[in-house]
């Protein structure tokens, strides 16, 4: 394997040649990172959705981060509704509202939005459900704002509950963000009679929601149609996700994982209903291929977001990868040359878009050394999945800046 081989491949980091290299427009557009919290790898998230709205028509970037709070930062990017220090802090989960090419994306998105129609703004969504790494949220946003819904539309009689029998059975947010829970399922209120209870609600909620007949011709009803359809799936997620933090069972770690991904595949299905999405987040989320990690002593393999929307969309979705040289700042130096990451290293230029299936036919038969890392935040490409991926970015050095993600 040679440089020259890797040269051959290559091109600039641009939305026409990132379409060239995927060959098709695809109504989602996933773009993976192998790890969060550098900045380098966002910056080039928001030149190419830059270029997809401007030059393909792209009008919704959705990142992983929470569904819900998300729905702060699309009402400033559309309306101007709240202040920009605010929806930073309130919009993003996982700390990602520290970052200052997020922020950037946000005053972009804004200042664009001021000078079209709204049919014609770009939407900015979140496509993780509220779930942190130590536990999920309480369902009471969701399924409050569901049945507050449907109150408005539908008569009394049709409604499984009313909203005081729903607010004593939710209890205070705290019994279901209770930390304990995710290492000891007995601190879990996921299987109580009130949570069993609210299961039911939240499931004749949702049928309820899907009996109903919207004037879609109506922007205002299509906007409160699309957003009861989030809360609802998100209600029923979340109660399944507390259901299961309270299993004693050795697959329980497995099936968390397995309900958060099926929540991200959701809510990129709903959202590419309204046009074509640029998806941003880790690439364990939105690779074809089965997900792995290991978990609480387990090794864990599970269908993700990517693979579940890729079996629904087929053609219609595209999976394009990242991979970095350097990480100096974690202890991620330069890459061994006989791994994919380090013959593109080698290669005199910062960023590349590489087209794997010219990178294939040159490396021939020789399959690239894996990389390992030294540290647990950055997942390598594995060079054995390059089948799966329609594209590679590739960055050459992630420079050390503000610390604002929370990477242990």
């Amino acid at each position: 394997m040679t440089t020259h081989t890797a040269e051959s491949a290559t091109r600039p980091v641009g939305a026409a040649d990132l379409v060239k290299a995927v060959r098709r427009q695809p109504r989602v557009l996933a773009l993976g990172e192998p790890t969060h919290g550098e900045d380098a790898l966002l910056d080039v998230r928001n030149v190419l959705f830059r270029e997809l709205v401007e030059e393909y028509g792209y009008r919704t970037v959705a990142i992983e981060s929470d569904c819900l709070a998300g729905l702060v930062v699309d009402a400033y990017v559309t309306s101007g509704a709240g202040d920009l220090d605010d929806v930073m802090a309130r919009g993003f989960s996982h700390g990602f509202g520290g970052s200052a090419a997020n922020r950037e994306l946000v005053r972009w998105m804004s200042e664009l939005n001021a000078t079209r129609p709204a049919a014609e703004q770009v939407r900015f969504a979140g496509f993780d459900g509220p779930l942190e790494t130590g536990g999920a949220a309480s369902p009471q946003q969701a399924l409050t704002a569901l049945h507050a819904h449907l109150a408005a539309r539908c008569d009394a009689s049709a409604l499984p509950c009313t909203p005081e029998t729903l607010d004593g059975l939710l209890g205070a947010d705290a019994r279901w963000t209770e930390p304990a829970a995710m290492r000891d399922p007995s601190r879990s209120v996921g299987r109580t009679p009130d949570a069993e209870r609210l299961r039911l609600i939240a499931d004749d909620l949702a049928a309820l929601l899907d009996a109903q007949v919207p004037d879609l011709g109506d922007p205002d009803e299509r906007e409160a149609w699309d957003r009861a359809l989030l809360h609802a799936r998100t209600a029923c997620g979340l109660l399944r996700y507390h259901s299961w933090m309270a299993d004693t069972s050795p697959g329980r770690l497995g099936r968390l994982l397995t309900l958060r991904d099926a929540m991200m595949a959701g809510r990129l299905l709903a959202l590419a209903e309204r046009g074509p999405v640029l998806a941003h987040g880790h690439h364990a989320h939105l690779q074809r291929e089965r997900s792995a990690m290991h978990l609480g002593g387990r090794r864990e393999e599970w269908w993700g977001a990517g693979a579940i929307v890729a079996s629904r969309l087929g053609e219609e979705y595209a999976f394009v990868t990242t991979a970095l040289g350097t990480i100096r700042h974690r202890g991620v130096q330069d890459p061994p040359p006989d791994t994919v990451e380090g013959l593109l290293h080698a290669l005199p230029e910062d960023r590349y878009l590489v087209d794997v299936r010219l990178l294939a036919a040159a490396l021939g038969d020789v399959p690239p050394a894996p990389r390992t890392s030294p540290w647990y935040g950055y997942a390598p490409l594995d060079p054995t999945r390059l089948a799966g991926v329609d594209a590679l970015v590739f960055v050459k050095d992630a420079p050390e800046g503000p610390e604002w993600w929370p990477a242990g």
